[in-house]
């Protein structure tokens, strides 16, 4: 029997009444890794022979009747979080050589629940593209699609499980990182709610693994299931010890529903900034056609939705706010005169960059009253409706495109080619108020390609997008593997 794209959930009970070892499991995944891998090059760190030691241990300890959530069960883990001796390098070619000490919060929460770590999964260049590709490690394709982009940054991640390696990866996300794979992959994803999952030891090398409060950027779970999503979160979630204290705990509330015909769903297709493709709006049909059908409650517009124009502009001041900090003297310095010779009414996006990258603490903070602003709007709407589905990105999965002027990039949608950095837009709606996300598999485009969609929820309650998700899978299907 082949278990290579059995859900962790059916792995772990498969595990528990003896039908498979943790040693099979490891011992196919990796087989598996070694045939296929040469085309798609999601493992850019293989870490075999201890994923073999931990699977010997997980079989002893489900001998002693040792009950984990992950227990046996072979996951990866994306490039940028810290293994203790394994090289993190975000792709810098100058850090190739850096191997840090101790493993990232996430990592030793997957090892104390049991897991099978396979090794590292490949990313782009400090994390900042929608594509997985670096001077170190080379170029992951989509399994789908070889001449095509997995997504970014998680992209390697969701490559692995799109391919069968590993049921379970973790992931990161600031601008869709997590989402996008999942959507040009056609897997699933969630981006839980801002602060929920600490992100210790998820940093560029060699800054050392400090317990920091992220702005944006969030760590979160990817398989092939939603069932599988929120096994994972479980495991996941909680505050850092060092910041919060061991005995600080975070409970979720449940879901408010739990069957389609009780969800009150608005669902947004259009973005003022960026059109929505006609796979991605098809997609949208399919799930709104389920709902529907179910007897749940469908809206397409409300006057409730915050601006998404301004929603846009405070997500990218917040977001370039955090990259200006660390740029080298010279080019901060450029940017600032050019922010400074600005007009003081001047608006739009690519103010908004300028802006950002060269905020002050008051810059920021003005920003953040914005942000709490939008927050307030979004509780409003969540008392009218349960949760929003809209895209992660404009269409299925692109073809590569390594043009080092990431300015000169252009994405077509719809046979009309639009600049590559409006893919920002779809992923700044959940990003910017720090609300939980799911991304889940919605069917395929007319050239065969995964579709997916995001079920926005309210803060905190991530349960309840993850229970959506779950009864849409039963609904219209999940993840299919490639060809």
């Amino acid at each position: 029997m082949e278990w290579s794209f059995r859900a962790a959930e059916e792995l772990s009970t498969a595990l528990r009444s003896g039908a498979v070892s943790s040693v099979e499991l490891t011992e196919e995944a990796i087989a598996r890794i070694e045939r296929d891998d040469k085309a798609i090059n999601a493992i850019c760190v293989p870490d075999f022979e201890r994923a073999r030691a931990a699977a010997q241990r997980a079989d002893r300890a489900l001998a002693d009747g040792v009950d984990l959530p992950l227990l046996g069960i072979p996951v990866t883990v994306k490039e940028s979080y810290n293994m203790a001796g394994l090289p993190t390098t975000w792709g810098l070619p100058q850090h190739r050589d850096f191997i840090p000490d101790q493993d990232a919060e996430q990592v030793a929460r997957l090892a104390a629940a049991g897991a099978v770590m396979l090794g590292k999964t490949n990313v782009p260049l400090m994390l900042q593209d929608w594509q997985s590709y670096n001077d170190i490690y080379g170029t992951t394709n989509n399994p789908w699609d070889h001449g095509r982009s997995p997504g970014g940054s998680s992209g390697g991640s969701a490559a692995a499980l799109a391919a069968g390696f590993g049921a379970l990866s973790i992931g990161s996300d600031i601008a869709g990182s997590l989402r996008v794979p999942a959507h040009f992959c056609g897997i699933y994803a969630h981006k839980p709610t801002l602060g929920l999952v600490s992100t210790r030891g998820m940093v560029p090398p060699p800054l050392p693994p400090l317990p920091t409060e992220a702005d944006l950027a969030v760590a979160g779970p990817m398989a092939r299931t939603a069932r599988d999503l929120t096994l994972l979160l479980d495991v996941m979630a909680g505050p850092d010890p060092l910041t919060r204290g061991l005995a600080y705990r975070l409970e979720l509330p449940a879901p408010r529903h739990e069957s389609l015909s009780e969800f009150r769903v608005l669902i947004v297709e259009e973005h003022p900034l960026v059109p929505t493709g006609s796979a991605v709006r098809a997609a949208l049909g399919r799930v709104a056609d389920a709902l529907t059908a179910e007897g749940a409650r469908v809206q397409h517009h409300s006057a409730l939705l915050p601006d998404l124009t301004e929603a846009a502009e405070l997500y990218i001041q917040l977001l370039v706010a955090g990259f200006g900090a660390g740029m080298p003297a010279e080019r901060y310095e450029q940017l600032r005169a050019a922010a400074a010779a600005l007009p003081a009414d001047a608006q739009g996006i690519d103010t908004a960059w300028l802006r950002g990258a060269t905020a002050t603490h008051r810059d920021f903070l003005v920003a953040a009253g914005g942000r709490e602003r939008h927050r307030h709007q979004w509780r409003a709407l969540f008392g009218e409706f349960d949760v929003v589905i809209c895209p992660i990105g404009p269409t299925p999965a692109f073809p590569h495109d390594q043009n080092p002027d990431v300015q000169a990039r252009r994405l077509e949608i719809d046979g009309a080619a639009y600049p590559y950095g409006d893919q920002l837009h779809w992923p700044g709606v959940a990003t910017m108020p720090g609300l939980p996300a799911t991304a889940i598999p919605a069917g395929l485009s007319p050239d065969g390609l995964p579709v997916g969609v995001q079920l926005i929820g309210p803060m905190y309650e991530d349960r309840t997008p993850l229970r959506l998700a779950e009864l849409l899978e039963a609904r219209i299907g999940g993840f299919q593997p490639p060809a």
